[in-house]
């Protein structure tokens, strides 16, 4: 920033001007435009405003907590036609994205697979031995 002086003689001034970097609000909210315009949107206009999952219906104030569920968990996959999508409610996503991490946590080994086991311990297996029973 330039000031001119009574000499008619400018200067900088010392004061910084802030810039956007500078805002974390500013671009945030910036975030917040940019996203508006893109899969959600596209959703809120395809699908009615119900949750898939439990069928609870939203509008107005409530609508924020709609989310869009990627169905194949790719959220650069977005389709026009939002066949990748689904609406659901902020409980309902939670819940969708639990159960997949427990699923993946407990996901057994299968015969032929190359991924061991989760546990090879058998806590009980020499149960009947110690309680005096014959196999």
């Amino acid at each position: 920033m330039t000031q001119v002086s009574s000499t008619g003689a400018a200067r900088m001034s010392s004061k910084k001007v802030p810039s956007d970097i500078d805002r974390p609000d500013l671009i945030i909210a910036e975030a917040r435009r940019s996203n508006e315009n893109t899969y959600r949107a596209q959703a809120l206009k395809i699908y009615p405003w119900v949750c898939a999952r439990c069928g609870r219906e939203f509008g107005g104030e409530n609508l924020r907590e709609l989310t869009v569920h990627h169905k194949d968990h790719n959220h650069d996959n977005n389709p026009a036609d939002g066949n990748n999508w689904e609406l659901l409610c902020v409980y309902c996503h939670d819940n969708e994205h639990s159960r997949r991490e427990v699923a993946e946590a407990y996901d057994e080994a299968t015969p032929g697979s190359e991924k061991p086991p989760p546990s090879t311990h058998r806590p009980f297996a020499s149960l009947g031995d110690l309680l005096g029973r014959k196999k």
